[in-house]
């Protein structure tokens, strides 16, 4: 049994604070769409502003980017298992090693959206964006990217992390730091984004 501090909440968003509390104590964070069914809101919208209302209040904590990132004040963040398969260059492209070298127990929240591997930098390409030689980024793996993301691509079989610049005539590779230069698709060419960035872990 719970112990609520709900003076200052309505009755209907007390119900909504017991019903999500009783289901992480069951070991599942629910989602907007099973809170609105729940209650029977008409969508996911009127869940989300109960539940903001939580957090402001801070009786909930909600991880950004989680379709269940919701958790109890003073919990532990959960922890991610990342593999860390092998490098990416932050310079010219280098072949990507897909041997397991280590996995990493991470705190989700160090990340946006959520990262599916961990690559080692290797170069100082990003310096500008605060992407450090030796860093481990986290990479969300995914064929699309925007205009302006940052991207972890392959190029000729081998692996870079630069932001991408889709123009009308083609598409380029954007460096981060002003001694390297550009690395413009070519017609023809093999390339493809394997993902994109989300954060790093950097080794003290």
């Amino acid at each position: 049994m719970y112990t609520m501090d709900t003076d200052d909440l309505s009755p209907q968003r007390a119900a909504v604070l017991a019903w999500v509390r009783q289901a992480l104590a069951g070991g599942q964070s629910p989602s907007l769409a099973e809170i609105a069914q729940a209650f029977g809101f008409a969508s996911r919208n009127a869940a989300q502003k109960h539940v903001q209302a939580l957090v402001e209040a801070g009786l909930l904590v909600q991880q950004s980017g989680r379709k269940r990132g919701l958790r109890l004040p003073g919990e532990p963040a959960p922890l991610l298992p990342l593999a860390v398969l092998g490098r990416v260059a932050a310079g010219q492209p280098i072949g990507a090693d897909i041997g397991l070298d280590q996995q990493l127990w991470l705190d989700q929240r160090m990340f946006s959206p959520r990262p599916d591997y961990l690559l080692k930098v290797q170069g100082d390409s990003m310096i500008d964006d605060g992407i450090l030689d030796g860093d481990l980024v986290g990479v969300h793996r995914t064929a699309s990217a925007r205009d302006g993301q940052t991207v972890v691509a392959r190029v000729d079989g081998e692996l870079t992390i630069k932001r991408l610049q889709q123009r009308r005539d083609g598409i380029a590779l954007l460096p981060r730091n002003p001694a390297h230069a550009p690395i413009e698709i070519q017609p023809g060419q093999d390339f493809a984004v394997e993902g994109v960035y989300c954060g790093l872990v950097r080794k003290g």
